[in-house]
């Protein structure tokens, strides 16, 4: 045999050798994939009936559906404020406030106000107001209501006009009863609930504690970006 074919020959087996165990390396990886300590059922839901986002191309959605007036919801937010530091960039964190009834409704359209004026930095500041400073923020009529969260506007320096502007929008209204028909068809029962891309639901409780959840919510939200 020529001596060209057969070395030839070696530095082809060679090839293919170290190809093969480059692939059977990457084949066997030496840690588990994120979402193999997560079980469907168990630690997440499948959401019945999906509600695909809005989204960029590459992006994924995360919702937090909550209510002011939940002390859960209240425990959670620091966690979550810190969560939306360091956030994949790909994610897109969107809070969706609960409506069970008028209570909810009414701090929805506190939430939606906020927004409407630019104030998300008033979100914490709510929050503190009714489960430290003792302002429910909420009554028995909707214009009770509408006169507490004014006074707490005014004390953030919003004028009435502003206000009354932003509660009147539109832009509220709808989203308030946008809110309203999430809360139905992502059947929520219990805040805070956090749900992936429209497709999934979790919560405290099933991830086992709050950073476990944030854990499980970045590898639920990276199996979506890879689809």
């Amino acid at each position: 045999m020529n001596r060209g074919i057969v070395i030839g020959s070696v530095l082809v087996v060679a090839a293919l050798a170290t190809t093969f165990s480059i692939r059977a390396c990457a084949a066997t990886p030496s840690t588990p994939a994120p979402m193999s300590q997560w079980q469907a059922g168990v630690n997440y839901t499948v959401v019945a009936y999906p509600q695909p986002p809005k989204v960029a191309e590459g992006k994924v959605e995360v919702n937090e559906v909550f209510w002011y007036g939940c002390s859960h919801c209240y425990h959670l937010d620091p966690y979550l404020e810190s969560w939306k530091k360091d956030k994949p960039a790909f994610v897109e964190f969107v809070r969706i406030p609960v409506i069970w009834g008028p209570i909810q409704r009414q701090h929805a359209k506190l939430f939606y106000t906020l927004q409407k004026l630019g104030r998300d930095d008033l979100h914490t500041k709510v929050f503190d107001a009714i489960h430290q400073g003792g302002k429910v923020l909420a009554a028995q009529t909707d214009e009770q209501a509408r006169a507490l969260q004014l006074a707490f506007f005014k004390e953030q320096g919003i004028s009435e006009q502003q206000f009354n502007d932003a509660y009147d929008s539109a832009e509220v209204a709808t989203n308030v009863d946008r809110a309203e028909r999430l809360t139905a068809r992502y059947e929520v029962a219990s805040v805070p609930t956090m749900v992936v891309q429209g497709a999934y639901s979790t919560s405290v409780t099933q991830a086992g504690d709050e950073k476990k959840l944030l854990t499980l919510i970045n590898d639920l939200a990276a199996r979506e970006q890879r689809r």
